[in-house]
């Protein structure tokens, strides 16, 4: 295990700044997140500390030394990225094993160190088949179980599970918990889909234009988010953001409200027609619109009598709303 130390980190291409003032404590043992949209510096950042992007100033320490300008084999980090790169005429074995046989680690040595990582990722069975004959969430074991053997301080991954179909994602995100908890080392793993990295993180750092918004553990970002773009990033469906008289009325610029904290209520004071209902067996997401804050997005129970083109209304629970003004949080 290892803790990395980011300070004052920045990244320029040439006159473009692409990240800058990047400060970040990443605990030992810490399964960490970075999340946010296209663009917005997240694999950046992670190239960074693996040594793959060089630092345009500031500086980067992994276990207590510093790392900043160090090639990326002497980082002692392994990094799992989107795209699988398996050798498709080498076994599962001899892919894991790899980068032992470069480093000519003794045959009986990388034979256990292979097939311990084999048992703990569930490929003992298939470590003599080719990449061919796998499917795409066993692949990604044998990306990661190559990165295992090399018995990092710290694991980077970058978008591991963007290639898989939803249901190998949901297993995968399950394996990968288990697989932090079971070898107890710091993980550093980048998403653009905040679902992932609020079932996986023990804590998210959302990132905005190259800037860090927020820091916390999923509960947190959730329940107090800092700024409307982190209210409005986490959280599935997202929360509600308004502006104008809705807002003003409770003395913000923007007022936030998540879609569970908007019930129907036959006395609400707001009041409109249901545009769309999305059912989801448990829960229903009913869309609203209303003349006094616009479009609302509700979370209602699946069993809730509420259909297409009903008019309803609305009650904000006051407890439950976010305040935000000059782009920040208010007390």
């Amino acid at each position: 295990m290892a803790d990395v130390t980011i300070r004052n980190l920045s990244k320029h291409y040439g006159a473009v700044e692409v990240m800058s003032d990047i400060d970040l404590d990443i605990r030992s043992g810490e399964f960490v997140v970075f999340v946010g949209p296209s663009g917005c510096g997240k694999s950046t950042l992670l190239r960074m500390i693996s040594g793959l992007e060089e630092e345009s100033g500031g500086s980067i320490e992994i276990d207590g030394r510093d790392v900043t300008g160090v090639e990326p084999s002497e980082r002692g980090v392994a990094m799992v990225f989107q795209s699988y790169a398996l050798y498709p005429h080498l076994t599962v074995a001899e892919n894991i094993g790899f980068s032992l046989s470069l480093a000519r680690v003794p045959k009986d040595e990388m034979r256990r160190k292979i097939e311990e990582a084999a048992n703990i990722l569930q490929l003992g069975p298939l470590l003599e088949r080719k990449p061919k004959h796998l499917s795409g969430g066993q692949r990604q074991r044998v990306a990661i179980g190559r990165a295992i053997v090399r018995d990092p301080k710290v694991f980077l991954f970058d978008e591991p599970l963007s290639n898989l179909d939803a249901a190998l994602r949901t297993q995968m995100r399950l394996e990968l918990g288990e697989l932090h908890q079971r070898l107890n080392t710091t993980m550093i793993y980048v998403t653009h889909d905040q679902v992932e990295a609020m079932t996986m993180a023990d804590r998210i750092v959302v990132l905005n234009g190259g800037r860090i918004e927020q820091v916390g553990t999923p509960t947190e970002l959730y329940r107090a988010p800092r700024s409307p773009f982190v209210a409005g990033f986490i959280g599935s469906p997202k929360m509600n953001l308004f502006e104008g008289p809705v807002a003003e009325a409770e003395g913000a610029e923007v007022l936030g409200l998540r879609p569970e904290h908007i019930v129907v209520d036959a006395t609400g004071p707001w009041s409109g027609d249901v545009r769309l209902i999305e059912h989801l067996g448990a829960e229903a997401i009913a869309h609203v619109d209303t003349p006094e804050a616009g479009r609302v997005i509700i979370r209602l129970d699946g069993e809730a009598e509420v259909r297409t083109g009903d008019h309803v209304r609305l009650t904000p629970r006051p407890d439950r709303m976010h305040r935000f003004r000059a782009g920040q949080r208010l007390a």
